[in-house]
C-alpha cells in the first residue's frame, strides 16, 4: 500500500488568509472573533462571528469571475492555490487523470441562496440569477478547483457536516493508499455567516451570546461557556503518494497514517452522551495507523465550546487513552477561530502539521475555570513550546452523528 504525505497547505481563516498568519495567530493565542459589521444584526441574539478579514475576491479572480462564485468557493480556491503553490506541483508535468479533488462544504452557497431568495420576494422571478444553482450547490468548490487546474481524477464533495475536512482528508488518504490516485487536493470550505444561519443557530440556543466580549466568547472546556461561535474560511491540503512526491523532488510536510469514521446513531444534532461514536472513530483511526494510544503525542480536539459536546469529547478521550488521558496535551483551535463548520477539519489538520513540525502546541484560550467534567490537559491560554512531538490525532464531529478522525505523523525521512 502507498504511503500518503502532505506536500502543500493553504488556509483562509479569521486569523489570516494564509498559513503563516493563521499559525502565528494560533501560537499567540489571538482570537479572530469580532463584532459583525457587514450586515445589520442589531435584532439578533448573537452579533459576533469568526470572520475572514481583508479578502478581496475581485482582486484575486477578477470582477466577472468573482461574481460567479459564492464566498465559500472563493475561499476554497484561494486555499487550494496556496496549497498547490507550496507543494510545487506542476500540473503540466503531472498525470492529471490521477489527480483527484475531495473538497466539501456543509452549507454550500448559503449566502447566494439567501440573496436570491430576497430578490425573488422583493423584485420577482426575473431578477433571480441564472447562476443561482451552480453557485449554491456544495460540490462547486471541488468542481471549480478541478476546472481551474484541469484535473480529471474523481472530484467529490463529502457532506458530513462539521467533520467534512477530516472526511475529505481521510478518504483522500484511502484513495492514495489503494493506488487509485497519485495526488488528491482535499479539505473543506464554508461561508455560512449569514442572517439566516445566525437566526437559526441563535434560536436553537447553540451560539454564544457573549456579544460584548467577542474575543472571549469561544471558550472550549470552560465552565462558563455558553455555545459556539460561527466562523468561516477554508482549509485545503495537497496529499500525494510518497513515491510520487519524492520522484519529483517534493518535500513532505507530514504523513497521514490513519483514518477512522463512525456514526453516533443517536440524535439529529446532539452528540452521543457517552461519546460512543467518537470513541469508535478514534479507535478506528489508531487501528488504521497501526499504533497504540501510547504512541500519540498530542490531540487536536473538535471542541466547539458547547456544554454537551466538550464534555462528551473529554469522556471519549478518556475511554480511548485510559490512564494516560491526562498526560496528553489537548488543544482546541476553535477557541481562536470560532467554529468554521465544514472548513474546520482542514484548518485543524494544517495546524496539527505545524504543531508536529515546530514542536509547539497552540493553546486553548479563554479557559479560565475548567468545567469539572472537562479535566484533561487542554494547554490553557498559553502555547507550549519546545515539545518533542511525532504523532498527532485530530477529531472532527458533525451534526447527524458523523465522526471523522485522522492521525498525522511528522515526516523525518522516507
Amino acid at each position: 500500500m502507498a504511503r500518503a504525505v502532505i506536500t502543500g497547505m493553504g488556509v483562509v481563516s479569521p486569523l489570516g488568509a494564509d498559513v503563516a498568519s493563521f499559525w502565528k495567530g494560533l501560537v499567540e493565542g489571538r482570537s479572530g472573533v469580532r463584532t459583525i459589521e457587514h450586515m445589520d444584526v442589531s435584532g439578533y441574539k448573537t452579533r459576533i462571528a469568526g470572520l475572514v478579514q481583508d479578502f478581496d475576491a475581485e482582486a484575486m479572480f477578477g470582477r466577472k469571475e468573482a461574481r460567479r462564485m459564492d464566498r465559500f468557493t472563493q475561499f476554497a480556491i484561494a486555499a487550494a492555490d496556496q496549497a498547490i503553490a507550496q507543494s510545487g506541483l506542476d500540473m503540466e508535468k503531472t498525470d492529471r487523470e490521477r489527480v483527484a479533488v475531495y473538497v466539501g462544504s456543509g452549507t454550500g452557497g448559503l449566502r447566494t441562496l439567501s440573496d436570491n431568495e430576497s430578490l425573488l420576494r422583493e423584485r420577482g422571478p426575473d431578477r433571480v440569477s441564472p447562476l443561482l444553482v451552480p453557485m449554491m450547490i456544495a460540490n462547486m468548490a471541488a468542481a471549480q478547483i478541478s476546472i481551474r487546474y484541469g484535473t480529471y481524477g474523481p472530484t467529490m464533495s463529502p457532506v458530513t457536516a462539521c467533520s467534512i475536512g477530516n472526511t475529505a482528508i481521510g478518504e483522500a488518504f484511502r484513495l492514495i493508499r489503494d493506488g487509485e490516485a497519485d495526488v488528491v487536493i482535499a479539505g473543506g470550505a464554508e461561508a455560512a455567516v449569514t442572517e439566516l444561519s445566525l437566526a437559526s443557530f441563535g434560536n436553537a440556543t447553540a451560539l454564544s451570546r457573549r456579544n460584548d466580549e467577542p474575543g472571549r466568547a469561544s471558550r472550549p472546556f470552560d465552565a462558563d461557556r455558553d455555545g459556539f461561535v460561527l466562523g468561516e474560511g477554508a482549509g485545503i491540503v495537497v496529499l500525494e503518494s510518497l513515491e510520487h512526491a519524492l520522484a519529483r523532488g517534493a518535500q513532505p510536510l507530514a504523513e497521514v497514517i490513519g483514518y477512522g469514521a463512525s456514526s453516533d446513531a443517536y440524535h439529529q444534532v446532539a452528540t452521543h452522551p457517552e461519546g460512543r461514536g467518537a470513541v469508535l472513530a478514534m479507535r478506528a483511526a489508531l487501528r488504521s495507523a497501526g499504533i497504540a494510544p501510547a504512541d500519540v503525542d498530542v490531540v487536536s480536539a473538535h471542541a466547539t465550546s458547547t456544554e454537551l459536546g466538550d464534555a462528551t469529547e473529554t469522556l471519549a478521550i478518556k475511554q480511548v487513552f485510559g490512564e494516560r488521558a491526562g498526560e496528553v496535551p489537548v488543544t482546541a483551535n476553535k477557541s481562536m477561530t470560532g467554529h468554521m463548520l465544514g472548513a474546520s477539519g482542514g484548518a485543524q489538520a494544517i495546524a496539527l502539521v505545524q504543531t508536529l513540525r515546530e514542536g509547539i502546541v497552540p493553546p486553548t484560550i479563554n479557559l479560565d475555570r475548567a468545567d469539572p467534567a472537562c479535566d484533561l490537559d487542554y494547554v490553557p491560554n498559553e502555547a507550549r513550546w519546545g515539545q518533542n512531538l511525532t504523532v498527532g490525532l485530530s477529531n472532527s464531529f458533525g451534526f447527524g452523528g458523523h465522526n471523522a478522525v485522522i492521525v498525522l505523523r511528522r515526516f523525518d525521512e522516507a
